[in-house]
């Protein structure tokens, strides 16, 4: 009796595994609300996978819905005869499949590849439904591989969990990781990179907030692109990690008809730093093989960049930035404020668009 009681004991972690496990995979798992052409769309995921959770299926109103465009399978997904699987090079940069070593510093650990929704404008799109790294021999050996790599070099001072998803981990499993890299001396910084605070929320446990206060400096940075996906659930998601003291930074992504205009932008914006996260990067879409419809040109997004100087806190402004094909690194890039220069100003225009003598 009592080996029953123990088997079907729920834990905290119970229910962000039970939204995970209702997650639908397939369009016909689509609510009959939405209107779509469910043999179409299974001829995408062929080729590009399709996973949502219950929480963000539940934030889409309908099909020109912006988060409809980031969640659903698109047939021009499959036309896009422009963008190659891995424009950043990260494979060639990767001496152990776990890890990518671009910068001197600092290297990306890839711990899951698992995510509780799969963006259809993934910058890792060929990953995606790959083999389960979670369980098995094979699993366990990749990420004791990438741990081994960084304790041999002791040039590595910061160390980025990625994937897929770091907190599509276990709570124990996680554990395990980050106090391997913290028993690494020439650790001093480890950041996690989720989306879960938007598109599973309830991964966000007491449990695990509790383990991750354990091993500060943490730095989380998250990933939302629009206002609507700011909700109660999510907030609170984010009220526990800051007030466990981890700082929350947001790598908002430019989207074409998602958030490529100032105003939606701006909310957004805005909305973070209310619910404590400060936005960090506003990055320009990775050309990606099947993301081109996703990808505005580079004058929206410094347009965008422009109108909200001077009409935002300045908090709210994040860099704008493109990560180099080749995997050259990533740049900011800024509106052009400096017009003329002479031998004592430079003219410059202001938010407003006056100009303006700024003297050397």
């Amino acid at each position: 009796m009592k080996q029953d009681q123990k088997s079907t004991q729920i834990t905290e972690e119970s229910p962000w595994r039970t939204q995970l496990g209702q997650a639908i995979s397939t369009p016909a798992q689509l609510p009959e609300r939405f209107n779509v052409d469910i043999k179409a769309l299974t001829t995408v995921t062929r080729q590009y996978p399709m996973l949502i959770s219950p929480h963000y299926l539940s934030l889409i109103e309908n099909e020109k819905d912006p988060l409809w465009k980031q969640a659903i399978p698109d047939v021009v997904e499959l036309e896009d005869q422009q963008n190659v699987e891995d424009p950043l090079a990260e494979e060639p940069q990767s001496p152990v499949p776990a890890i990518i070593h671009r910068y001197p510093g600092r290297v990306i650990f890839l711990v899951s590849n698992r995510c509780a929704m799969y963006c259809r404008h993934c910058m890792r799109k060929r990953k995606v439904g790959e083999e389960d790294l979670h369980f098995g021999k094979k699993s366990s050996s990749r990420v004791e591989e990438g741990i081994q790599y960084i304790k041999a070099h002791p040039g590595i001072n910061e160390v980025i969990l990625s994937g897929g998803d770091p907190l599509l981990l276990g709570t124990e499993q996680l554990d395990r990781i980050l106090s391997a890299l913290k028993a690494c001396g020439h650790v001093r910084i480890i950041r996690i990179h989720t989306r879960t605070l938007c598109t599973l929320p309830s991964r966000i446990t007491d449990d695990v907030v509790l383990m991750l206060k354990k091993y500060h400096p943490l730095y989380m940075n998250t990933h939302f692109n629009h206002p609507r996906e700011i909700t109660p659930t999510s907030t609170r998601a984010c009220e526990k990690l800051a007030n466990a003291g981890i700082p929350l930074g947001c790598q908002t992504v430019l989207l074409r008809d998602v958030n490529d205009d100032a105003a939606t932008m701006g909310e957004l914006m805005t909305r973070l730093l209310e619910i404590r996260i400060k936005p960090y990067y506003l990055h320009h879409p990775d050309p990606v093989a099947g993301t081109a419809h996703f990808r505005p040109d580079v004058s929206v997004g410094l347009e965008i960049m422009k109108q909200m100087r001077g009409r935002l806190s300045g908090m709210c402004i994040p860099q704008y930035m493109i990560d180099l094909p080749g995997g050259e690194g990533k740049l900011p890039l800024l509106p052009d404020y400096v017009k003329s220069r002479s031998p004592k100003t430079i003219q410059v225009e202001n938010y407003l668009g006056k100009m303006c003598d700024y003297p050397l």
